[in-house]
């Protein structure tokens, strides 16, 4: 097995998994097609080859014609085990392991040796949450990959830290291979495209087995169309009835859990701040990559409040960030957002031009009387600095600061 030359590393990732190489604990690396989950496992390759020239690396990627028969999971078992060693650690790694029919039943005893340290990718959320948990209990850790962070689209497109960068990562998104191709609007929407149609065709569609694929087609639009809106299944339900397409709440919710499964939205709970509890209905839908929400919605100008909070949102979930919308009383919190055990408070605002503008954005924090860091992000770029005591932040210098444990 050849690892690709090159590899642009993304060591963010590598940091979080490195504690738990040469454990018993089974890494599962999940995350969008295309986001770079590969490229993951060659970096961990290359890190083991480096430490351990003779490591024993057994490697299966199912989209290679190579393991196209490998369909099941005592196949699986019967490979491993074929190519495993005894006097030293086996490094398993199998690259989208959601192709191979129960292969959590070989995961499972795999992981009883622990001379096997074990990778899998997959890009299916359910599959992984469900089975996995199931199967092996405390013994595995999940560990999502993302479309490039704004600081990682830099560096792999070697391109200088300026606003015209930042509208290409906001308008194009930070799927990696982007930068094997011209930065064009009709070559990368192209491909965008291309990505978008195997993503729903073979992680919803045939995973969900989906026959209302026109009602799918137009729930994936509404959402697109609605990036930060409020809804819950019902209220979805009852705007498509009026535009007379008839659908139960239960089949939105059924098919908006498919999507967020896919990884193609991040669909993200309404928290009540004061009482310290989720509610049971409301939720927004934010797009895990922006270039594939224009390919569905257009890159209007009309929408650049929908971009910003978007961008914000997967900001935050990048730096390890649990997000939830906010709610206090009648008034929102954009984001309330924790990780370990720190919590901060974002609000996002496209403009803050108007007095009444920055009261609302503002003031919904300053009702907030615990001490936790709040702070507004906006697309303003000569806002001061702090208002009353709460942080502004210029959009680029935001994305730009990693989130930084440090500035927050």
């Amino acid at each position: 097995m050849k690892i690709p030359k090159a590899i642009k590393r993304r060591d963010a990732y590598l940091s979080r998994i490195k504690p738990f190489m040469r454990q018993p604990i089974v890494k599962v690396i999940i995350g969008s097609r295309r986001v770079g989950k590969s490229y993951i496992l060659y970096q961990l390759m290359e890190l083991i080859r480096k430490n351990e020239p003779t490591a024993n690396i057994i490697y299966i990627n199912k989209e290679d014609v190579e393991f196209a028969e490998m369909d099941t999971y005592k196949k699986l078992n019967d490979y491993i085990l074929s190519k495993s060693v005894d006097d030293r650690m086996n490094y398993i790694l199998v690259d989208e392991i959601q192709e191979i029919t129960d292969f959590r039943l070989a995961i499972r005893s795999l992981v009883l040796d622990e001379n096997n340290d074990i990778y899998i990718t997959g890009s299916n959320a359910e599959i992984f949450s469900t089975d996995l948990a199931n199967e092996l209990g405390g013994r595995y850790i999940e560990f999502k990959i993302y479309s490039l962070s704004y600081l990682e689209f830099l560096d792999f497109h070697k391109l200088p830290n300026d606003d015209q960068s930042l509208e290409s990562y906001i308008h194009y998104g930070g799927l990696p291979y982007l930068i094997h191709l011209p930065m064009e609007e009709e070559v990368v929407m192209e491909y965008l495209s291309s990505i978008y149609s195997t993503i729903v065709l073979k992680d919803v569609v045939q995973r969900k087995s989906i026959r209302n694929t026109a009602f799918l087609e137009q729930l994936i639009r509404f959402l697109a169309n609605n990036v930060g809106s409020l809804f819950s299944s019902k209220s979805i339900s009852d705007f498509l009835k009026a535009q007379k397409v008839a659908i139960s709440p239960n089949q939105v919710n059924e098919y908006a859990m498919a999507l967020a499964d896919a990884f193609i939205v991040h669909r993200v709970g309404r928290y009540d701040v004061v009482g310290k509890r989720l509610f049971e209905r409301g939720e927004k839908y934010y797009y895990e990559n922006m270039g594939i929400r224009h390919v569905i919605a257009g890159y209007n100008r009309q929408d650049r409040a929908k971009r910003l909070e978007n961008i914000v949102y997967n900001q935050l979930i990048y730096c390890g960030y649990n997000v939830k919308v906010g709610a206090i009383a009648t008034e929102e919190i954009d984001f309330v957002c924790t990780r370990g055990g720190e919590t901060i408070y974002v609000q996002v605002a496209a403009e803050l031009s108007k007095q009444e503008t920055i009261a609302r954005e503002f003031g919904n924090l300053l009702r907030l009387k615990d001490n936790y860091p709040k702070m507004v992000v906006s697309s303003e770029r000569s806002f001061e600095n702090t208002y009353e005591g709460i942080t502004h932040f210029y959009i680029k210098d935001f994305l730009s600061s990693t989130l930084t444990p440090t500035i927050i």
